[in-house]
């Protein structure tokens, strides 16, 4: 096992939050910053493999906004199944008061509900009743088969702008980072491909186009104080398989009970 992130302080403000890490073998704090909200960023150019990935993807990726008392919060997320459900993180919709979601590049916006949103495993379950418009759920995978060096893509809406797409690969395996509400989130993937602050709860793809996790994190080794640190080659996600059991068995760290709704049978790639 590869070693672990070190943990550190969770500061909480409005969907946001970062987690001040010391890396192994290096003088410098390192932060890891969840990701939610407004920027600019670099083109990837995307070879014939990349550009597959995306067009079997984007629709299938969700604009999630999140209003609550303390302002508005964005992310990502994507359809895990035909009748509405869309996997995002926790602190994307933490607090909020009403949470809308976008699916695809031809959707419309439109109210979901949260069915469970856990802070100890930073996963949400959203429910759009207003359809799909026949967009098919992307695959949950099998996270234990993934490698270091495995190609990997990232979807999502850093900084607003939506449906961004960037590449890279399995940097490492088996890292740990810290949810929320400080637990630890076991068997983490480190990747480096650009993520950035509103990639959080967006999927983690491998070449053929399969979700092999949720991005969550990012790391930065020289954060400003009250502000969001972009991206420098290394993002985690939470696996695949993780994410799998919460969306067949949802739980929820809210004050109101979760969902009673069942789970997802999703098959195991």
């Amino acid at each position: 096992m590869l070693g672990a992130v070190g943990a550190g302080v969770i500061l909480g403000v409005s969907g946001v939050f970062a987690v001040a890490i010391a890396a192994p073998d290096h003088p410098q704090p390192v932060t890891t910053t969840t990701a939610v909200a407004p920027g600019s960023t670099r083109p990837v150019a995307a070879d014939g493999a990349a550009q597959r990935v995306y067009e079997g993807a984007k629709e299938s990726v969700a604009y999630i906004s999140a209003e609550s008392a303390a302002g508005k919060a964005t992310g990502s997320g994507f359809l895990v199944s035909d009748d509405g459900r869309i996997v995002t993180n926790e602190h994307v919709v933490d607090g909020a008061d009403r949470v809308t979601v976008k699916l695809g590049t031809r959707g419309s916006e439109q109210t979901a509900r949260v069915l469970a949103a856990d802070a100890s495993k930073d996963l949400a379950l959203l429910q759009v009743d207003g359809g799909t418009g026949g967009v098919k759920p992307l695959t949950l995978g099998d996270s234990s088969r993934v490698q270091v060096g495995d190609a990997t893509y990232a979807i999502g809406n850093p900084y607003g702008l939506d449906h961004t797409f960037t590449s890279g690969i399995v940097s490492a395996l088996s890292r740990d980072i810290q949810a929320p509400d400080g637990t630890p989130i076991a068997g983490a993937i480190q990747t480096d491909a650009a993520i950035n602050p509103g990639n959080s709860g967006g999927a983690l793809l491998d070449g053929d186009g399969t979700v092999i996790g949720v991005n969550s994190q990012i790391a930065s080794a020289n954060p400003s104080a009250g502000g969001q640190a972009g991206n420098v080659g290394i993002g985690f996600a939470i696996p695949a398989n993780t994410v799998k059991d919460f969306v067949a068995h949802p739980t929820s760290s809210q004050v109101a009970p979760p969902s009673q709704e069942p789970g997802l049978d999703l098959p195991l790639q």
